[in-house]
């Protein structure tokens, strides 16, 4: 499962806060993910720019 840090503070969410990718779609050529954060209580829905701009991906943690 993909996993992800936010860069900076973004919506409601703070700095540092991590993400699981739960679902990823595709639609006519626009990327779509879904979101939720660790403890698996908040969904998060964005596009790919976004997912860019304002998350890292994390690896071998």
């Amino acid at each position: 499962m993909k996993r992800y840090c936010l860069k900076h503070d973004y919506k409601s969410f703070v700095k540092g806060t991590k993400f699981y990718v739960v679902a990823e779609s595709e639609f006519i050529g626009v990327k779509e993910f879904v979101l939720r954060t660790q403890d698996l209580k908040r969904r998060l829905i964005i596009d790919e720019d976004e997912l860019n701009k304002h998350f890292l991906r994390l690896y071998g943690e």
